[in-house]
């Protein structure tokens, strides 16, 4: 089983395939899908969506998973990341594929074991977790950390609900 992992944002959205046997995770792939901030919010949206709808082309995952955004102070950027995370999102959905979401907190507690950690806490322990995963940045290996999770908790959840 694949899992795809994605860490919704405009201007840079992570995306992490991890392959499940039995009880052992294993490294696919890792990415980001840029945006261009001179396009227009439509053109941005619409690339992010065409970008994983190529990463699920390419990798057949057969579960998705996706960070619940946090609303934070500025309620315009907020929206904007909303945004992305709609369009995001719907690319797996319209594949026919089962996406769970999850919170930050959950996920950092999933991979470091504390719900509190720092993103450089995420990338070391999902490059021990996955040998010879080296995610491009941030973004990729907090969307690894998001399949990571994913695959702890899938069996506990039922993500086909609608």
């Amino acid at each position: 089983m694949k899992i795809l992992g994605l860490d919704p944002s405009l201007s840079s959205t992570g995306w992490g395939v991890i392959e499940v046997e039995n009880n052992r995770i294993r490294y696919v792939a890792d990415g980001v899908i840029k945006t261009n901030t001179s396009l227009d919010l439509a053109s941005r949206l619409s690339k992010l969506y065409q970008g994983v709808c190529e990463v699920i082309e390419r990798y057949q995952p057969d579960e998705a998973a996706i960070e619940i955004v946090f609303v934070n102070n500025n309620p315009f950027s907020s929206m904007k990341l909303g945004q992305a995370r709609g369009a995001v999102i719907l690319a797996p959905a319209q594949a026919g594929i089962p996406v769970a979401e999850y919170e930050p907190n959950q996920i950092k507690k999933a991979v470091v074991g504390v719900g509190h950690a720092e993103k450089n806490q995420v990338e070391t322990m999902v490059k021990v977790l996955l040998p010879g995963a080296k995610p491009v940045n941030n973004d990729a290996s907090d969307a690894l950390a998001i399949a990571i999770c994913h695959n702890n908790f899938r069996h506990s959840r039922n993500i086909n609900q609608k």
